[in-house]
């Protein structure tokens, strides 16, 4: 069976630092944070008080008020960038064959802003639960893409990836496999997630994985600097159509780039702790590389896990290193995290649109606060608080998550 080529035909973004795919790229470009002091709750009694919020969101400007109050904010998220990605790539809905669309979507931790306001609501109630009926279903990960698919009708298949920050990527890469075996001819893909809240903050506070540069909140979020203390919590939603080549060139559709190669492997490691010298990472991108039958030295840009974790930023320039070689300083390398701040279950996908538009306009976003770079860590090109102009043919997304997730993406031009 001839194995399908996969494309990129539409985009949609909803970020701290951009409500829509324009704002977002914009915003990376010219190095904007999105942190800020935390609005959603009083952080008094919170080690971290500042995070990098979503602004200006109103989900009833974009979904019926009725059917908003029944989603989660992680889902309100996501139905915001599915129905702009879906928009962007011009897919004319009343002419496909909806059997033939899929929905796959990945969050780390779904509707906990649903959880965590029922257990404010069950102690101001003496413990009386005083639920709304729409709780559980609020909660349910999967519900994320099912509001998708019951929207538009899309009847091809429908599920949630979780594999903490790897669950965007893990679903790209879902919806990557689905097209190539011919099962669908569109995956609407991406990733959700909206857990700035007390248990979110409270529960990450606990393992002492946040950043408490509580004065300095703007520049708190700093991969690969020496005074990093761990990462900024980010949310939102980033969706991409991922299609079918010949379904897309039957219908005239633009083509962004071409997903061409994923490597997905299991850092049998460490609970939360990623392996020091970074050997699932290494083979993660090894293996994308492979898939996408291309050579190390075509690579021209990583957009990095980069969290701001010591530990993770050195693992993953470590494995950088040690599959690169002297290519890696050749290699454009950024963080966007340092912007966003960390997205969880929606970064991969976040993180995947700013590689495909760095690829497509040859201009790679900064990583920002980088003043003092770790002496760990070597030399490469971290295209340090400035995006700059640069031209290549091949790019990494990388994602890693709790529990060893490391999924590489390999994005090309398409030609």
């Amino acid at each position: 069976m001839k194995v399908k080529r996969v494309v990129i035909t539409g985009l949609g973004a909803l970020t701290p630092i951009g409500n829509t795919v324009s704002e977002y790229w914009d915003s990376l470009l010219k190095g904007v944070s999105g942190a800020n002091p935390i609005t959603y709750f009083n952080t008094e009694n919170y080690k971290t008080k500042f995070a990098c919020e979503i602004k200006k969101f109103d989900a009833g400007s974009f979904i019926d008020r009725k059917v908003a109050r029944s989603m989660d904010k992680c889902g309100q998220y996501a139905f915001v960038t599915a129905m702009e990605a879906i928009t962007d790539s011009g897919l004319e809905l009343e002419k496909i064959n909806k059997q033939r669309v899929g929905v796959i979507l990945g969050t780390a931790i779904g509707g906990i802003s649903s959880i965590t306001e029922a257990l404010f609501t069950l102690n101001e109630h003496g413990g009386v639960p005083k639920f709304s009926p729409f709780l559980l279903t609020r909660s349910l990960g999967d519900m994320i893409a099912a509001n998708i698919a019951l929207h538009y009708g899309f009847s091809g298949t429908n599920c949630v990836v979780t594999s903490a920050c790897a669950s965007s990527a893990n679903a790209l890469v879902d919806a990557y496999h689905a097209i190539q075996l011919g099962k669908v001819d569109v995956v609407v893909s991406g990733g959700a997630e909206a857990c700035i809240n007390q248990l979110g903050i409270g529960g990450f506070n606990a393992m002492n994985a946040l950043s408490t540069r509580n004065e300095e909140f703007k520049t708190a979020s700093r991969p690969f600097d020496i005074a990093r203390d761990g990462f900024v919590m980010g949310e939102g939603s980033a969706t991409l159509i991922l299609e079918d080549y010949e379904h897309a060139k039957t219908r005239g559709a633009k083509i962004y780039a071409e997903l061409a190669g994923i490597g997905l492997v299991t850092d049998t490691y460490h609970i939360t702790a990623p392996h020091p010298y970074g050997k699932a990472a290494k083979l993660a991108m090894k293996l994308a590389i492979e898939d996408a039958k291309l050579n190390i030295t075509d690579i021209g840009h990583i957009n990095t896990h980069g969290t701001s974790t010591q530990l993770g930023d050195i693992s993953e320039c470590i494995a950088i290193q040690d599959l690169f070689g002297e290519h890696a300083y050749n290699i454009a390398i950024n963080a966007t995290k340092s912007m966003t701040g960390h997205m969880l279950g929606a970064a991969g996908a976040a993180e995947a649109i700013a590689t495909i538009l760095a690829l497509q306009q040859g201009k790679v976003p900064p990583t920002i606060n980088l003043k003092e770079k770790d002496p760990e860590i070597p030399n490469y090109n971290f295209v340090a608080n400035h995006a700059i102009e640069h031209h290549f043919e091949a790019a990494i997304s990388n994602s890693f998550g709790f529990g060893g997730h490391n999924a590489s993406l390999v994005f090309s031009k398409f030609n």
